[in-house]
């Protein structure tokens, strides 16, 4: 069957894309030839307007996605005619044959844009959500949410502590205990499978690369989470482990790739579980593991976010840790 229009729009917020907003698009991709979706934001948003424009390109490929930037062309919600001028320009000084929309303001604005409006789904019906509904219980409402943009919204509490502090197990069985997964420390995975002499001289290469996995790893894991991700370690780890390895602070982007990672909670495992050497001995029950120590605990008291040391035996761990998790929980918007 042979599209119904040439070219359709849909044009919203997106804050955040949800299943309603995908409704939306497939809709309108059923009957165009081609479809463009633009994306209004400011950029001090809680969620960039470019992010909101990336989920819709990794979830509609076919779709061209604009930005319009609401700081520039300074307009309230409700002038049809404004954002109509303000899309011809985005467009190009072209109009589409179709706007696609789930509100009222579609038929003023399609009006103004000399086109035709499709309601769709205007009582959400087909999909009962909408984006103010998520942004005020965002974990109540992940299952609106396709994987590219629930990893936004998941708890994210990241575990650290020096050589043997049972970071790895405490992740693993917290994982276990909310239904939900956790995120390695590649680091140790990228020693095993990737170097060819596994105590052989690092190089500074190496932590870049370890360290966008890391990051890589953390960010699909929270794609696929149920409400929290546990991380065993972060790549703050990184930079400190290059420290020690290397001898030198780490490279710039192994920095900034630390500071753009974000957490919810921290959980500092106590040195006082009986050290365990590790396959390939890099571990070191001495001044490494006390100097490892203290500058992740200084890290935590200097920073701003929330954290607890656990310690004692497993059960205590776990039991420790899942009191603040449910704190979390308590004082988030999901609670």
């Amino acid at each position: 069957m042979s599209a119904r229009f040439r070219h359709g729009l849909v044009i919203g917020k997106f804050h955040p894309f949800h299943r309603g907003h995908s409704y939306l698009i497939s809709t309108a991709e059923t009957q165009c030839e081609r479809v463009t979706a633009i994306v209004s934001g400011r950029d001090s948003d809680a969620v960039s307007p470019e992010q909101r424009a990336q989920w819709i390109r990794t979830i509609h490929p076919a779709v061209e996605v604009l930005v319009i930037d609401e700081d520039v062309v300074n307009l309230a919600d409700d002038d049809s005619e404004g954002w109509a001028r303000a899309t011809e320009q985005a467009l190009g000084g072209e109009r589409p044959d179709a706007v696609f929309t789930s509100e009222d303001y579609g038929d003023a604005y399609a009006g103004f844009l000399g086109c035709a409006h499709v309601l769709v789904d205007r009582d959400r019906s087909v999909v009962p959500i909408s984006g103010s509904e998520i942004r005020a219980d965002p974990l109540a409402n992940l299952r609106f949410l396709d994987p590219a943009v629930r990893g936004q919204y998941v708890l994210r509490v990241c575990l650290l502590g020096a050589e043997s502090t049972g970071k790895t197990t405490l992740a693993a069985a917290l994982a276990e205990a909310y239904e939900t997964v956790w995120v390695p420390e590649y680091g140790h995975l990228y020693q095993a499978l990737a170097r060819d002499d596994p105590h052989g001289k690092w190089s500074s290469d190496e932590f870049v690369k370890i360290a966008r996995m890391q990051r890589w790893l953390e960010n699909f894991q929270a794609s696929q989470a149920t409400r929290v991700l546990f991380c065993d370690t972060d790549i703050f780890t990184t930079g400190v482990w290059h420290e020690a390895l290397v001898g030198t602070p780490p490279p710039e982007e192994v920095d900034r790739l630390a500071a753009a990672s974000r957490y919810d909670l921290f959980i500092l495992c106590d040195d006082d579980i009986p050290f365990r050497q590790d396959t390939y001995s890099l571990r070191e029950d001495g001044p490494r593991r006390r100097w490892m120590q203290e500058r992740y605990a200084e890290r935590l008291e200097t920073g701003s976010v929330p954290w607890v040391r656990v310690s004692r035996p497993l059960t205590e761990r776990i039991r420790q840790a899942s009191q603040a998790i449910d704190g979390l929980f308590a004082v988030s918007p999901a609670g």
